[in-house]
């Protein structure tokens, strides 16, 4: 009995138990603005996760930009914006839970995104920065991370080999025009320039 595998793509596989995490969150802590500040032990794990999957594909995507020094949010952000101008206006969706998160917002000012400063805050100074493990930063965070990978993997999701599909997160704007295909549905995005 033969079994065949195929290339994965083990951030994507990642992305996915990270959003699956949120589901399972969401039937304890609905995802909603009056929750947001909530924090727990289990929002710091997804939180570190969530934040050290951004690290490294935000390094793979700037050494994808040819970039020399990639080792820093900052260093990020300027390799990354200069590619990729419009991320700081990149929205993803939440349907379910009828929320639209800017997670990179923040690089518009060239500053970090706060829910970076809370992963620190939890990485460093837990003991003083606990409240920093809340349900925004984990769902901005995850968020992030959703489109560093469509911007990774741009060329994949075009030709439909980005799968499955995510259950709970969807590209907004200006993420508007051309085709982004996951597994069997096409949807219609552009990538920011």
């Amino acid at each position: 009995m033969a079994i065949e595998e195929t290339q994965r793509l083990i951030d994507w596989n990642l992305f996915l138990s990270l959003e699956d995490d949120i589901a399972q969150l969401a039937r304890y802590i609905e995802p909603t603005q009056e929750n947001f500040g909530t924090y727990s032990i289990e929002l710091a794990r997804v939180l570190l996760a969530a934040c050290a999957e951004v690290d490294v594909t935000a390094k793979q995507l700037c050494t994808r930009l040819n970039a020399k020094n990639s080792e820093s949010i900052n260093a990020y952000r300027e390799t990354i914006a200069a590619a990729y101008p419009k991320i700081s206006d990149c929205t993803v969706i939440m349907p379910r839970f009828g929320l639209t998160l800017t997670p990179w917002s923040n690089w518009k000012q060239s500053q970090k995104p706060e829910w970076w400063g809370g992963y620190t805050n939890i990485k460093h100074k837990r003991h003083t920065h606990f409240s920093d493990a809340n349900l925004k930063n984990v769902l901005n965070a995850v968020a992030g991370l959703f489109v560093l990978l469509l911007l990774l993997h741009k060329e994949r999701a075009f030709e439909g080999r980005l799968a499955p599909d995510p259950l709970l997160f969807e590209a907004g704007s200006p993420f508007t025009v051309g085709r982004l295909m996951f597994e069997d549905r096409a949807r219609t995005y552009s990538f920011p320039a």
